[in-house]
């Protein structure tokens, strides 16, 4: 078989895992039982060829996790809410109504668009502008913009930081963070080649190169140093150039990350230990009973056997 790097996500009491033809949703449920969903799933990159395209690449990946990503988190939630709805007593005749369910699945869908632009809204306002703002009032006491650019970027990591370590403290995304943990385990665990066990899982470390917050991170320096290079004293200009110049950022950054997290070098090894460090913030060790949903996650989207006997005898298609 080929190589292939699968990816995740943690998700409400479960864990979404994303293999090469589809991603499989494992979830938790109140009354100890693992609820599994599989979808098949292309990338648009890859049936468009875009694959190839440096930079390109990266947005249109960008844009994807964040699409599948707010897609499990809803489903996930739905899970518990069935489970409320079923303390309710809901009636027989209305859990069969099939223009109810359709109806329901327009509603969703809307409201995972809805939940998706108001996110990346969110994102941008606080991430982006309100840095931008706050460090593009220095212009009005000096005329030096890398000094303005330099104390943007110094504000925009202790945001995300800050932000960071203050949801850490909600007790439902500490345990997100937990099956976070157990995500990058049981990845570990499966590239190198030990046998998905639960007890294996969580010997492994939780922490991983080619995780989301590495991204983000990554995202924090590439634009410090991207914006170093646009100077202009008008705000609302300055503040429009961080806009468009979101997806040129994300590109890089997602170069960055892929390049960090297939080689083993001093160059890889450097521009992975800021986000490795901030995985320290978004994971929590996980218990055994996470790690197992973790394993059957993997389990949904890659046959383990075939990929560990490929790992052990490095026997993989080049």
């Amino acid at each position: 078989m080929k190589q292939v790097r699968i990816g995740g996500q943690a998700v409400l009491e479960g864990i979404m895992m994303k293999g090469p033809n589809s991603y499989a949703l494992a979830v938790r449920k109140s009354n100890g039982e693992v609820a599994v969903d599989v979808t098949p799933y292309s990338s648009f990159s890859e049936r468009k060829k875009l694959n190839r395209i440096p930079i390109v690449r990266g947005v249109i990946n960008f844009i994807e996790s964040l699409y599948i990503g707010i897609k499990t988190l809803m489903a996930s939630s739905e899970y518990f809410e069935d489970e409320e709805e079923a303390g309710g007593k809901v009636s027989d005749e209305a859990k069969k109504d099939e223009s109810a369910k359709d109806g329901k699945k327009d509603s969703d869908k809307a409201v995972m668009i809805g939940t998706l632009v108001v996110s990346l809204i969110f994102a941008i306002g606080l991430f982006v502008l309100l840095p931008s703002f706050l460090a593009g009032l220095l212009l009005k006491v000096t005329e030096q913009q890398w000094i303005a650019n330099l104390v943007e970027g110094i504000l925009r990591l202790a945001i995300f930081l800050l932000y960071v370590a203050l949801i850490s403290k909600m007790k439902d995304i500490h345990r997100t963070f937990m099956y976070h943990g157990a995500e990058h385990k049981a990845i570990n665990c499966l590239e190198a080649g030990d046998d998905l066990t639960p007890e294996n899982v969580l010997k492994h470390t939780r922490f991983h190169k080619r995780c989301g917050t590495s991204f983000v991170f990554i995202v924090m320096i590439i634009s410090i140093i991207v914006f170093m290079f646009v100077h202009t004293e008008i705000m609302w200009l300055r503040l429009l150039s961080r806009i468009l110049l979101i997806p040129v950022i994300a590109g890089l950054s997602y170069e960055v990350l892929q390049y960090a997290g297939r080689h083993e070098n001093a160059c890889s090894r450097i521009m992975s230990a800021p986000g490795l460090w901030v995985q320290r913030l978004t994971t929590k060790e996980p218990d055994l009973s996470m790690a197992e949903v973790a394993i059957w996650a993997v389990e949904q989207v890659i046959d383990v056997r075939e990929y560990l006997e490929c790992v052990r005898n490095n026997s993989f298609e080049k």
